[in-house]
């Protein structure tokens, strides 16, 4: 049974993944193996924290992320690889992993990071679930509701979304109170405090808005962190 203690593990190699659990259980935590992304995402655990080895090309720790957050789960992630490079920690933590440590570290070196990862993993995790839950619901909006959603949004009254829309203010009306159904908002602030915690970009006038369900910090937020980045 998971808990919080525990340490996900996911490396293709079978000296890294020993190699990672021997740390985990140097601390006194419980390590889960898996041989790849997917195989972690079928069981999209839902408590403890993930060590995941970066792929020489990069991209590994952003896959496992958006697998896990297709399936409603968020779990702190922590990339850490063999070959580090500026590049793929900044692709990491746009992406939502919480750091990037290089390999090889000491099992004192990651009790440190850890702690400082899971004392802010708490609160990160519930801002990321919620958007998770507002995306999912936003996603289930027409088109023409997701429009009238992000122009409420920008503040826009009825009468001026109708005009930018091209349709009738009884027509805004009319997907104003579907969209607000859909979403279980009884009041506009509702639906626009939705829409802000889903962090997502308008969508198109053209055709339906297919929105990642990642749990994506802002660009600034992903540089100021990345430019942080150590290795340990």
């Amino acid at each position: 049974m998971d808990h919080a203690g525990t340490i996900h593990i996911v490396a293709s190699s079978s000296r890294e993944r020993a190699t990672l659990a021997r740390h985990a259980y140097d601390l006194g935590r419980h390590a889960e193996l898996y041989e790849s992304s997917d195989e972690l995402a079928v069981r999209a655990p839902g408590e403890g924290l993930v060590l995941v080895s970066e792929s020489e090309d990069g991209g590994r720790s952003e896959r496992l992320i958006e697998a896990l957050a297709s399936k409603g789960c968020w779990l702190p992630v922590v990339a850490v690889s063999e070959t580090p490079s500026l590049e793929h920690a900044v692709a990491a933590v746009k992406a939502g992993a919480l750091d990037y440590i290089a390999l090889p570290f000491s099992t004192k070196a990651l009790a440190s990071k850890l702690a400082t990862i899971e004392a802010e993993a708490a609160a990160i995790a519930a801002s990321r679930r919620r958007a998770i839950a507002a995306r999912r619901r936003i996603e289930e909006l027409s088109r023409r509701e997701r429009e009238v959603l992000d122009l409420l949004a920008s503040g826009q009254s009825n009468k001026l979304i109708a005009r930018e829309l091209g349709i009738s203010p009884r027509t805004v009306e009319i997907h104003r109170h579907n969209m607000m159904q859909k979403l279980d908002c009884d009041h506009s602030a509702a639906a626009v405090r939705m829409s802000v915690e889903a962090g997502l970009e308008p969508s198109d006038a053209g055709e339906q808005t297919s929105p990642s369900i990642l749990g994506l910090p802002s660009d600034r937020e992903g540089k100021r962190k990345a430019d942080g980045l150590t290795a340990s």
